[in-house]
């Protein structure tokens, strides 16, 4: 299996060049990246446990999908692509804001993403590949925080970033 590459870019998300994911994560280098929260009727979020045989944060619970962008890809199209690889089924997605943040995992590598954070509805159950899913739940954006702050070594590092980001959001606007 070929490594898939990262897109580098500056501070204004423009493309500086391209490194193989793994040597980004090491090298702590900026590249872009996106998360997508999925939504139902209920207003809860679908959660996803990343599967026990992934190389980091194995099954710690996190946002319904998370990945890299391929070169030539719309944050969209690639938001779009891997919800289906990960969790089984499409949703129109909207892209609603993007952040920068720094993640540090135990085993040395570093998230650094510049990450555009994305939202789309969905009701019915995924059907999960299992080589990236251990489980997945529907939990109220309510729950989720509570859960966090009591439990916050059962979600990925970078999860807790992006769901603090994305919650302030849902205070400050109306979707």
């Amino acid at each position: 299996m070929i490594e898939e590459n990262v897109i580098l870019v500056n501070q204004n998300d423009e493309q500086i060049g391209l490194m193989p994911k793994l040597e980004a994560h090491e090298k702590a280098v900026l590249h872009r990246a996106f998360s997508v929260f999925i939504l139902n009727d209920k207003n809860e979020i679908m959660l996803q446990q990343r599967a026990h045989q992934k190389y980091h944060s194995p099954l710690l619970w996190t946002n319904t999908c998370c990945s890299h962008q391929r070169e030539g890809e719309t944050n969209v199209e690639a938001g779009s692509r891997r919800l289906f690889e990960e969790m089984g089924f499409r949703a129109e997605l909207k892209e609603l804001f993007h952040f920068i943040y720094n993640a540090p995992f135990d085993n040395g590598l570093t998230e650094h993403e510049l990450d555009h954070v994305m939202i789309g509805y969905y009701n019915d159950d995924p059907a999960i590949n299992t080589e990236e899913v251990e489980d997945w739940k529907w939990m109220k954006i309510e729950d989720v925080k509570t859960d966090i702050q009591k439990h916050p070594e059962i979600y990925t590092v970078w999860f807790k970033i992006i769901f603090d980001e994305f919650d302030h959001y849902l205070e400050d606007h109306k979707l």
